[in-house]
């Protein structure tokens, strides 16, 4: 089996390849299954590699490929490793995205870059799998750069819009905040531990200082905090929305958003010996889970309410890790990945339906339209709001459990609300888009069965994906167990009941209630419209203090360093606009300064170089009969 795991992530590399050089030579129809060819390729290795190791008695499998870095002491092969977390990573990667690709074939139909698309998209695919296979973590880190590449390349694919681009911008942006944290982690780590390898650091960790184990944990974390979008780093995840809906589905459900989660469950060795950090991630994942899902509450946009719907549920992932009962987070990360692709697929299918619509108020009464969309939507609203027997019961609930646990009821009591804010804003949405009154312009159909069928499969997996044995399979290679509490799962089932019931009256018993709420609560709707005003506080301390910044350089760059008027008072050598900055008819800079200065002497040394000898003779003479004269009379 070790033999052909480097070809897992291989077949996406060759087809982002093929596709990025003959992609505008081929027509649409090659190009669909080049696109989709290399990843149902890696999905089959994946379903023989997890057959091979399930039958095996060898246990943890790794395959060097090469050695990638050889100086001095320090040795990084190119290596892979498949244990069970690697190995229900893998699966659930390759499977999402598979269907995604499939599902793109319909929603990206006309594109002028369709070609680019997949190849964009297949890239994606290897470098997650690269992530999340490697068997060290500078390898990771190649693959963790990789998607937050391709996350900024598919986010802005329409970057002819200029919202979209900067969207794509913002995330490459604000992911390279909790990079900066990763690269010091890491830096760390071969400093102090000496080696880079999972194998390897988990046997060094044991002998390394407290302090520095505190240190190299909130670092990596930073990186995680980052690349899966919580609080204070989550602001790019919303504004993701701006690429094409299948991107969303595949950045949301099993890339780039799941990989700080995976890298804390990885690192599990190190944050075993450092409780302080796990709490510290357990409420933040609580205080992010709560935090977005009342943003999701009046939110209009139908993919932004995904959206905080996702930086809600990597909260529960991170309290979830953060207990120290790892395999509950990566549980649900799984769980997570069937309902939420499920979720954003069909919210393409209602866009595509619509003609590019994404206002939920501008929707309504869909369901006579769009039966199949409606079904496998109303089974993701039922998944992710934790209702039985579907999959994100079973995994919620088993963070909650583990929290009350290991962390006591305060945090339990957050998650439970979670919970209840949950239901309520999905099925919010859910009416809002398929029940009540109808407010479209355009009239909407339903997509066809390329789009249908991965809406279908998924809504499957939403159903039974909670009890295919993976919380058994992760629980013993993790290890960890919570004593089953049925008061507390009733607890939790009731809060997501209850946001169900709440919605129900809301928008479809009583729907003007919604509006009156509103206006009486006018100060708190407000608030959490604008996002608690997050995006323009960033703005004006980071961005444009920045830019003021940039400013006062440039100010101190022209008036100090440079000079604005050249010797003979013309037009001096800037050619950067500097109006409003400077003052045309200024001196020379520092800089410039003792470069005229040393022209000007230059100069007149200049003319004491005639080439005349006689005028040679003549200063020589006069300047012997000066010292002359001095000695003589001098003296």
């Amino acid at each position: 089996m070790k033999d052909y795991l480097f070809l897992i992530p291989l077949f996406p590399i060759i087809g982002f390849i093929f596709n990025i050089f003959l992609g505008k030579k081929l027509s649409e129809k090659i190009l669909s299954v080049t696109g989709v060819l290399p990843i149902a390729f890696s999905f089959l290795l994946s379903l023989l590699t997890a057959y091979e190791f399930l039958t095996s008695t060898h246990g943890i499998i790794h395959q060097q490929v090469f050695r990638w870095i050889d100086v001095g002491d320090l040795k990084i092969n190119f290596g892979f490793l498949i244990d069970p977390l690697s190995l229900v990573m893998i699966l659930v990667v390759t499977f999402d995205a598979l269907l995604i690709h499939i599902y793109s074939t319909g929603y990206m139909h006309g594109d002028k870059r369709y070609g680019v698309y997949f190849s964009y998209l297949n890239l994606f695919v290897a470098m997650m799998l690269l992530l999340v296979m490697a068997d060290n973590i500078l390898l990771s880190f190649l693959g963790w750069e990789g998607v937050g590449l391709c996350s900024y390349l598919l986010i802005g694919f329409w970057f002819e819009e200029e919202e979209r681009a900067r969207a794509g911008m913002k995330a490459f942006i604000v992911n390279r905040i909790g990079d900066f944290g990763f690269v010091v982690g890491i830096v760390l780590i071969l400093m102090f531990l000496g080696g880079l390898s999972y194998e390897f650091m988990e046997s060094a960790v044991k002998d390394v200082s407290h302090s520095i184990l505190l240190a190299i944990g909130l670092c990596l974390f930073c990186g995680a905090v980052g690349k899966s979008a919580q609080v204070p780093l989550y602001v790019w995840l919303p504004d993701a929305m701006a690429g094409p809906t299948p991107v969303s589905a595949l950045i949301h459900a099993a890339t780039m958003v799941t990989a700080g989660v995976y890298m804390v469950a990885r690192m599990h060795f190190l944050y075993s010996l450092i409780p302080e950090v796990l709490l510290i991630i357990s409420w933040v994942g609580g205080f992010t889970a709560i935090f977005a899902a009342s943003m999701g509450i009046t939110s209009t946009g139908i993919k932004k309410v995904l959206a905080y719907s996702t930086i809600s549920q990597l909260g529960y992932m991170f309290m979830g890790v953060g207990t120290g009962i790892y395999w509950v987070g990566i549980y649900h990360l799984a769980t997570h990945a069937f309902f939420k692709a499920l979720l954003f697929l069909g919210s393409g299918s209602v866009i595509h339906g619509l003609h590019g619509e994404e206002d939920i108020m501008k929707m309504g009464g869909l369901r006579t339209y769009m039966k199949w969309t409606y079904a496998v939507f109303l089974t993701g609203c039922l998944a992710i709001a934790g209702v039985p027997p579907f999959s994100g019961f079973w995994s919620k609930d088993a963070i909650l459990l583990a929290v009350l646990q290991e962390r006591g009821a305060g945090l339990f009591a957050l998650g439970v609300f979670g919970a209840f804010m949950t239901a309520f804003y999905m099925f919010r949405l859910f009416y809002l888009v398929f029940h009540g009154e109808k407010r479209f312009e355009k009239k909407p159909h339903e997509s066809g069965p390329v789009m249908i069928v991965p809406l279908i499969i998924f809504a499957v997996m939403s159903i039974i994906g909670g009890n295919i044995g993976i919380e058994k399979f992760l629980e013993e290679f993790f290890g960890g167990h919570f004593h089953h509490d049925e008061k507390a799962m009733i607890i939790s089932v009731l809060s997501g009941l209850l946001g169900i019931g709440v919605a129900t009256y809301l928008y479809i018993i009583n729907p003007s209630a919604p509006q009156k709420i509103s206006q009486k609560l006018k100060a708190l709707y407000t608030l959490l419209y604008n996002k608690y005003y997050v995006d323009e506080i960033y703005d004006a301390i980071f961005v444009r203090g920045t830019l003021l910044i940039k400013d006062m350089c440039r100010w101190f760059d022209i008036k100090v360093i440079d000079r604005l008027v050249d010797l003979t008072g013309e037009a001096g050598i800037l050619t950067a606009d500097t109006s409003g900055l400077v003052d045309h008819a200024g001196v020379d800079g520092a800089v410039n300064l003792t470069a005229t200065g040393t022209l000007k002497v230059g100069d007149i040394l200049r003319r004491l170089q005639t080439g005349i000898l006689p005028g040679y003779l003549l200063f020589a003479g006069s300047v012997l009969l000066i010292f002359l004269l001095f000695v003589l009379f001098g003296l």
